[in-house]
């Protein structure tokens, strides 16, 4: 049950991304819910064997880089998913940053809740 309301989360994240970030659409919410699964997916295989490679501009960055491979992750799910699309790398940086700030903060308000509960 908790992983569904993440994947929902997940597409509201992106239908939010969609409304506040121009050059990033969404066509509707089951496009949203599949491009939050792509995006899902990507960000667990595939994201980290390219943090992996890019580790010493990453480091040089000071993190600073993980920023442009969280925006290329974005914009690879977009071109997985029909119905959601994004113009260009601005774009895909400024959706991915607006994707993981309402997904961190939405998640942390059912996250607290879950820690009280388990104690």
């Amino acid at each position: 049950m908790l992983l569904l309301l993440r994947w929902v989360i997940s597409a509201a994240s992106v239908m939010v991304a969609a409304y506040l970030v121009p050059g990033v659409s969404v066509r509707s919410f089951w496009a949203a819910f599949i491009a939050a699964l792509i995006i899902g997916l990507v960000n667990a295989l595939i994201r980290p064997l390219v943090l992996l490679l890019t580790l010493p501009v990453n480091i040089i960055t000071l993190g600073l880089f993980t920023f442009v491979v969280n925006a290329f992750m974005f914009w690879l799910a977009s071109s997985i998913v029909k119905g959601f699309d994004v113009m260009d790398f601005r774009a895909a940086f400024f959706g991915a940053l607006v994707y993981w700030l309402t997904s961190w903060l939405v998640n942390g308000l059912f996250d607290t809740k879950d820690k009280k509960r388990l104690h």
